[in-house]
């Protein structure tokens, strides 16, 4: 940060791990609502109830894990722990983070895959659908309004839903277009990807962790180094084996391959991350059908935990449904197990191996205009997501429609399911109109379901 370090008239006690593991645990068993609720959270907890860590030191924490893929959320509780208790207290936070979630979504998973065509689950997640999709376009909403800015950011969301909504141009190459296009435009001085910042108001109370940066923390080229070598062996050696072991093609070595590429290109949190998984797992795969991908959305909304955990359903279907010789319910297990493996071990190695350095990239224009750019083509990309739910779940067909490099699915009209449609709109109205959250309309729009389940008679009376 900039100015000189806030006085302490009386340095506080070193918080006890085995104190700072019981609060991380009580994060992690409340962290519904998405990235947004979890940041709100941690701050509510962290900065106002036990005055850890200052406003303006949460903020730059906040700041730099937005510059790396993966779960921001996450990533913030890992930087957190680690600031206070070096790399223990990291693994302790980010790993407690995910625990909850990991386990719900492993238990749904498995009823799931045993009882998914049962009329009463059938209806339980024709009504979550309704209300995911009234999720996600408000989520559209939310970063539309924070990210594009000017007339140059809503180009390039723009471009982003054109390219990947009708020319099918891979998630990765959209972030990197989008990157350059906001570094160079950055270096170049243009004010169009100026990034805003936080900074302290300079009369904020005395915390445990003011705004001088603690010893361990400071940049030290030989621990990076270090460090970045013990994560990539762990998060790189089992996709090695893998892959060694049971060949390229086998559904174990193209998860941990595909989920180890996501780990490096999911910028703009968890709904962009979502429609890249859709794109690849329903459409190159084939691990899941279109609407199963919703249903695993709904789980994820309704557990504890990072949003992106729902990737750990797509593992347990991929594995489950494709893998040889093995039990399916086996190898569904684990293949959720190592889905998760790659997608957060990464985001350990990220803060400990760069945290460091998180200054510098903090102020660095060209880096944060890069960043800009990302998070407004990440609208466009959200926008796509949007778009792809709502097709299959108020649609029961779609057809190709193909012109030259152009290829999209347009709805068949007659096909529209008006119960669904019904229950969207009653969702969307739910959130926009009456600003209920999401837990709230994902149960009102669970029991519409199933209510509607035993009208219908799909749910025997």
């Amino acid at each position: 940060m900039t100015g000189a370090p806030v006085p302490s008239a009386a340095p506080h006690p070193a918080i006890p791990l085995g104190e700072a593991t019981r609060v991380w645990a009580r994060i992690a068993l409340l962290s519904f609502g998405g990235p947004a609720g979890q940041i709100a959270l941690m701050h509510r907890v962290l900065v106002e109830e036990r005055r850890w860590i200052s406003e303006a030191r949460f903020l730059h924490a906040l700041n730099f894990c937005m510059l790396l893929p993966g779960p921001e959320a996450q990533q913030l509780a890992t930087y957190v722990g680690w600031l206070m208790h070096r790399t223990k207290g990291g693994l302790i936070a980010g790993i407690l983070f995910v625990l909850p979630g990991a386990v719900a979504i492993m238990a749904l998973s498995w009823l799931y895959a045993l009882l998914g065509n049962v009329g009463a689950v059938a209806a339980l997640f024709f009504g979550l659908k309704a209300a995911v999709l009234a999720i996600v376009l408000d989520a559209v909403r939310r970063i539309g309004a924070r990210a594009l800015r000017n007339n140059w950011l809503r180009a390039i969301a723009a471009a982003a839903f054109v390219a990947i909504f009708f020319l099918a141009m891979p998630f990765p190459i959209i972030v990197l277009a989008a990157a350059l296009i906001g570094y160079f435009g950055g270096r170049a001085g243009s004010s169009a990807f100026a990034g805003g910042g936080h900074g302290s108001t300079g009369d904020e109370p005395e915390t445990l962790l003011g705004e001088q940066m603690p010893n361990h923390a400071r940049p030290n080229a030989r621990r990076s180094l270090g460090v970045t070598a013990i994560f990539l062996l762990l998060w790189l050696a089992p996709v090695a084996a893998l892959i060694a072991w049971l060949g390229p093609d086998n559904v174990f070595s193209q998860i941990a391959l595909f989920f180890s590429q996501m780990a490096v290109v999911t910028f703009g949190g968890a709904y962009a991350v979502l429609a890249y998984v859709a794109q690849e797992a329903v459409g190159t795969y084939g691990w899941l059908q279109p609407g199963e991908m919703l249903d695993g959305l709904g789980m994820a909304e309704t557990t504890p935990g990072p949003l992106i955990m729902v990737t750990q359903f797509v593992g347990f279907m991929g594995a489950f449904r494709h893998a040889t010789g093995l039990d399916p319910l086996l190898a569904g297990t684990l293949g959720g197990l190592l889905t998760t493996w790659v997608t957060f071990v990464p985001c350990f190695l990220w803060i400990f191996a760069l945290a460091p350095y998180a200054e510098r990239l903090r102020h660095h224009r060209a880096l944060s205009a890069g960043l800009a750019a990302i998070t407004a083509a990440v609208v466009g990309v959200v926008l796509n997501l949007a778009l792809w739910f709502a097709l299959h779940t108020l649609f029961g067909a779609l057809r190709p429609v193909a012109a030259g490099p152009v290829g999209f699915e347009a709805p068949v009209l007659a096909s529209i399911n008006w119960p669904a449609l019904a229950l969207t709109i009653a969702a969307i109205v739910a959130i926009f109109r009456f600003r209920l959250g999401p837990l709230p309309v994902l149960a009102g729009c669970a029991l519409a379901g199933v209510g509607y389940g035993f009208i219908s008679g799909t749910i025997p009376a």
